[in-house]
């Protein structure tokens, strides 16, 4: 074969190498493509890994936004009260402290009849008697006798002067027997606050142990004031049931001056503040619902509802912050 048929034999050969390289190499466009077809796969397997993260986070977690999970059990043990939103009657009073005194109308001192020496003592502070009844035995001075004192009405002794071998004058009591049945409330009403006070006016007292006030009206109003307190007295006569008033005793004693009804009502206990809006603790099976609240008017104990709850909702009244502890507490650690 001549040389001139050789080099095109060599030189067709070389083109046919260089064409197939050039059509099994990857095109620019091809590389890109298949670049962001891998990048969308690993974004969305991440997106799939962060997702099933989140959900196992909810399971174990805190759950729907601003609600609290509590048991029945651990509502009971944190003292949270569960009370239901209703209709209330609004007060707007006046607060006056007082001390509980005998009925002085039904108070009798027992005095001896004649000096004398106190030969014997039956009956104590706190003993209650009858008409009647022997309290003490007294030997006089002038006949050297011996005569009794007994009690001139049924009650119980409040206070007794005498001691077993001691002198006894007829100046001085030697017993104080009283009907506590009823007491009297004596109240202190500061001058400025005397023409808002009419005999007749109804107040709620206040006894300081824990248990309901008593309903009671004004049925006396001082005439005079004193020049130590600049205040007058106001009194109430009160029934003692259960003997619940125990006369020296400090009270306190809410004068109601005006009543306003509202439809909807809950302990003022109750009102919490969340990112600066007033909620109420809506108890729902074993969860507190954070339900957002529009206040009305309000007095010491309750404030009208406007908008949010329902007549009968469920709700946490005393310890409401327990509750919002908790609401705190979940918040914080989603925030992780």
């Amino acid at each position: 074969m001549n040389k001139p048929i050789m080099f095109l034999v060599a030189a067709a050969a070389i083109f046919a190498l260089g064409a197939g390289v050039y059509a099994t190499a990857p095109s620019k466009s091809d590389t890109q493509t298949a670049a962001t077809s891998k990048a969308a796969r690993q974004g969305d397997k991440a997106k799939g890994e962060k997702a099933k993260g989140e959900k196992g986070h909810d399971e174990k977690g805190h759950g729907e936004e601003g609600v609290v999970e509590m048991s029945d059990a651990r509502v009971a043990s944190s003292n949270i009260e569960i009370l239901a939103a209703k209709s209330e009657t609004l007060h707007d009073s006046l607060v006056l402290n007082g001390i509980l005194q005998p009925n002085q109308e039904t108070l009798v001192q027992v005095t001896p009849r004649f000096p004398g020496v106190v030969r014997e003592i039956k009956k104590r502070i706190g003993d209650t008697v009858e008409k009647g009844e022997l309290l003490a035995k007294i030997e006089s001075n002038q006949s050297l006798s011996v005569y009794e004192m007994r009690a001139p009405i049924s009650g119980t002794v409040i206070d007794r002067q005498i001691s077993l071998g001691e002198y006894a004058s007829e100046q001085k009591p030697a017993f104080i027997v009283a009907d506590i049945s009823t007491v009297w409330v004596d109240l202190s009403v500061y001058r400025r606050n005397l023409p808002r006070v009419r005999i007749g006016d109804r107040i709620l007292i206040d006894v300081g142990d824990g248990g309901k006030p008593i309903e009671a009206s004004l049925s006396y109003i001082s005439p005079v004031g004193s020049s130590d307190t600049q205040s007058a007295l106001a009194r109430a006569v009160v029934p003692n049931i259960d003997m619940r008033l125990r006369t020296g005793l400090f009270v306190s004693a809410r004068l109601i001056l005006s009543a306003k009804p509202v439809a909807i009502a809950v302990r003022a206990s109750a009102i919490q503040t969340v990112e600066n809006r007033s909620v109420v603790f809506v108890r729902n099976g074993d969860k507190f619902e954070a339900r957002d609240v529009e206040l009305g008017a309000r007095d010491s104990d309750n404030v009208e509802i406007l908008f949010g709850l329902l007549d009968g909702d469920k709700y946490a009244a005393k310890n409401s912050f327990i509750v919002k502890a908790e609401l705190g507490k979940g918040s914080a650690s989603h925030e992780h």
